[in-house]
């Protein structure tokens, strides 16, 4: 029971991390140009956090280091957009 869960957890965080470059796609379409959306930012901590969890559970230092190191350039860019927003430098909807 434990590895089925296991591997549903890497599962879908592999596809919320795989599904963010669909989203960054579909924005840039609807723009007409490329875009990052928030939306992509926030997929990424999401499926970064699972897929660390996943590696942890595996004990693999290898991944637990990549999603780690991953996580902290995902989190900053939605606090510097967070910062935008605040500050009303960027609307909602372009971040």
């Amino acid at each position: 029971m434990r590895e089925s869960w296991l591997l549903a957890l890497g599962f879908v965080g592999q596809a919320m991390f795989a599904g963010r470059f669909g989203v960054q796609w579909w924005a840039s379409e609807r723009q007409g140009r490329s875009v990052v959306p928030l939306s992509f930012w926030v997929l990424s901590v999401a499926g970064g956090v699972l897929m660390l969890g996943y590696a942890l559970l595996r004990r693999d230092p290898v991944f637990v280091l990549g999603q780690a190191g991953g996580l902290v350039i995902y989190v900053r860019n939605l606090i510097l957009i967070r910062r935008a927003m605040l500050e009303g430098g960027m609307p909602a909807a372009g971040a």
